[in-house]
């Protein structure tokens, strides 16, 4: 019997997982490609951005019917990368002073 689980659990430690992600990789596209597709594709609006560095910028999109979000890497060369994408974005109003 102690056979039987060593050789079960020398089996599943020896299998690899898969994280359940929506994007797996980076996600890399011409900017104004990626825009588009953003924008009419997955009916983002962009709501948010922000400097990286002198040649990033990072940008939030969010779906506002599902409150899906996207986070988009744009280089100064042209090029624009999916860099993370979730569900549930919410945004928080500032305290009054």
């Amino acid at each position: 019997m102690t056979r039987y689980i060593f050789a079960f659990l020398v089996g599943i430690i020896g299998c690899p997982t898969v994280a359940q992600t929506p994007t797996a990789d980076v996600t890399c596209d011409d900017s104004a490609r990626l825009e588009r597709m953003l924008s009419t594709v997955m009916r983002a609006e962009r709501r948010a951005f922000g400097l990286r560095g002198p040649e990033t910028l990072l940008e939030v999109w969010i779906d506002p019917r599902t409150q899906d979000w996207t986070l988009v890497q744009t280089y100064t060369n042209g090029t624009s990368c999916i860099i993370a994408m979730g569900e549930h974005w919410e945004e928080l109003t500032p305290a009054p002073a």
